[in-house]
């Protein structure tokens, strides 16, 4: 079966759940729901996938301190995700999470096929384990012997693994890559993928067998699948790989893998070798945006410093938060979120620019023309399809930025026309308010994938038969 063209599958990475959910979750997560949205309303079949990672050393360790059992512990943590998601309006269609009977399957099923064509094999692996990391650290990583992220000392370990013949796979994933198959974003993280490869990489494993709190490797009982490998595939399990060749063809492969740039290496190069030796096709795309620091700091509890998308949305309200977050720096690349700079783009962007328009503009029709005005063609629509051709190509950034520039013109359109004169003279105050009231129509529907509730609220204000001053869309502070 080919898969339909309608389709958009785009997914976040599953987020693992060890700790609270914070704004570097939020923020990957609220790019993933802008661009769905943006899919959704162009009239194509979107699945967004999110989810939790929920198995492997460093949960079992968490769980054991918090004195509960794994599983309560990675069910509590889901619900707390899907509550964070649910205060920021996000529209995900399905949570993956890979304690799920499904999940577990399609493990197997992938594992037992690779490992029947001999692309798995077993193997000694000697090396410096970092239970934060959940991964294997080389002596170059480490500073003054510890891990660079967790300040600890890692475990030197010994065992017996089973590998996946990576390097065999390596050239196709390259070849993928160079032919635009796979298409890495931005520009910068492609080219440092080419040059991983370009130094050489090796076999890497597939099993731990001093770790309990995982999924069963299905020939060998007594090793559970490595947590980040049994993590990659639930891009697939979600859709029915193993069980369901109908519905795994109608998504697959997805169009957008959207994460931050710490695991590309994983998506970029292990996934894509995992999948071709499977038979399957890589992802069509693969967007890995920057790191940010928060008020020019690395993001860390022991500065004190760690935001909680919670605390952003009782300060802000939801919809401020998602464009907050969204319009401090360029998707893609690495930046500063200033919480001062917040609170002024708050109030600068949305209250005196966005709800300035909405105010103004409303309570004119209603003043001048008892709220019926006929909706105009205006003079920026180059301009909105400027801010659509840049939400095509996941710019959300430059997205935001046409859409400040289409109320500032608006502001301007006012100022210039002066309607309050015009309603004086009877001359023209109709024709002013009539392209008014179609750019506030635009600028809601451009509004709706950043903040679908104040997006909607305008389409709905401009275009009933009777327009009347609302409250404040974004109240002072």
């Amino acid at each position: 079966m080919t898969r339909k063209p309608s389709t958009f599958f785009i997914t976040t990475p599953i987020y693992y759940v060890n700790d609270r959910p914070h704004v570097g979750h939020a923020y990957t997560t609220i790019a993933a729901d802008v661009i769905a949205r943006f899919h959704r309303a162009n009239g194509e079949h979107v699945r967004f996938l999110t989810g939790t990672d929920e198995h492997g050393a460093k949960i079992a360790e968490s769980a054991e301190k918090a004195g509960k059992t794994p599983k309560k512990f990675v069910d509590e943590k889901a619900e707390e995700f899907k509550g964070i998601w649910k205060s920021l309006d996000i529209s995900y269609d399905t949570f993956s999470r890979t304690t799920s009977p499904r999940h577990r399957e399609a493990v197997s099923i992938f594992l037992q096929k690779l490992y029947d064509q001999g692309d798995i094999y077993r193997g000694e692996y000697v090396g410096l384990y970092c239970v934060g990391c959940e991964k294997f650290l080389t002596e170059k990583e480490l500073v003054d012997g510890l891990c660079p992220d967790h300040k600890r000392e890692p475990q030197v370990l010994k065992e017996q693994n089973y590998f996946f013949r990576f390097t065999k796979y390596l050239p196709k994933v390259a070849a993928a890559i160079e032919s635009g198959d796979l298409v890495i974003e931005p520009q910068e993280r492609r080219n440092e993928v080419l040059a991983l490869i370009e130094q050489g990489l090796e076999d890497f494993s597939v099993s731990r067998e001093s770790v309990k709190w995982g999924i069963p490797i299905p020939w060998d009982k007594k090793h559970v699948c490595y947590v980040w490998v049994e993590a990659l595939q639930n891009y697939i399990s979600d859709i029915g790989y193993g069980v369901d060749p109908e519905m795994f063809r109608t998504w697959w492969p997805a169009d957008v893998h959207l994460m931050a740039k710490e695991i590309l290496k994983f998506h970029a190069l292990f996934w894509p070798a995992l999948l071709i030796a499977a038979g399957e096709r890589p992802p069509q795309k693969i967007f890995a945006h920057g790191f940010f620091t928060i008020n020019n700091q690395k993001m860390s509890k022991t500065i004190g410093n760690v935001i909680r998308p919670e605390a952003m949305v009782k300060t802000f309200g939801a919809d401020a938060t998602r464009y907050l977050l969204l319009s401090q720096f360029p998707f893609g690349q690495d930046g500063n979120i200033d919480e001062k700079r917040m609170r002024e783009k708050y109030h600068a962007d949305l209250s005196n620019n966005i709800g300035n328009l909405v105010s103004r503009t409303s309570q004119m029709i209603e003043k001048f023309l008892n709220g019926s005005v006929r909706p105009l063609k205006h003079a920026w629509e180059k301009d909105v399809e400027t801010v659509r051709e840049k939400l095509q190509r996941m710019d959300l950034y430059g997205a935001l930025a046409g859409v400040m520039k289409l109320a500032t013109l608006g502001n301007q359109f006012i100022d210039t026309e002066k309607p309050w004169i015009q309603a004086k003279s009877g001359a023209g105050v109709d024709r002013t308010l009539g392209k008014l009231v179609t750019l506030m129509v635009d600028v809601g529907k451009l509004l709706t994938p950043f903040m679908p509730s104040i997006g909607e609220r305008m389409i709905q204000q401009f275009q009933s038969s009777t327009i009347i001053k609302s409250d404040p869309l974004f109240p002072r502070l």
